[in-house]
């Protein structure tokens, strides 16, 4: 089975609006900070990726919103991995609030390398991503 994190956080007040429903531009952020903890869990932080002159662009980013988050709400995010290829990968989130889910979503990633140039992802991040 492939890896899976699990985020837990609070809706914290300025992710709200005047109703106390988190702004759906916060979705992606959350989604950001579920892919930031899974590269660590797989061993392979995105700082290092970074510093060895690789990045995982985003090239794609979807959001399916089910049922609202609202301030002070504790949810939990699940982050894993659905696809991975040479010089791309896809990683799926879901949030929920207890059983509830809130939302879905989807990023697509192009690695490239410092001069933003399609690049092969490194062996050890392939492998880490499930490739």
């Amino acid at each position: 089975m492939k890896h899976v994190t699990h985020t837990y956080f609070r809706a914290r007040y300025a992710e709200t609006d005047a109703m106390g429903v988190v702004h759906h531009a916060t979705y992606p952020v959350w989604f950001e900070m579920g892919r930031s903890d899974f590269m660590r869990e797989v061993g392979v932080p995105y700082t290092e990726v970074e510093a060895r002159g690789y990045y995982l662009m985003l090239s794609g980013l979807s959001v399916r919103y089910r049922s609202a988050a609202r301030y002070d709400d504790q949810l939990s995010l699940s982050t894993r991995v659905s696809e991975v290829r040479s010089r791309t990968c896809v990683i799926l989130y879901e949030l929920r609030r207890g059983a509830q889910l809130l939302a879905t979503g989807e990023t697509q990633h192009i690695c490239t390398d410092s001069g933003y140039r399609p690049a092969r992802m490194p062996a050890d991040l392939l492998a880490a991503l499930g490739g």
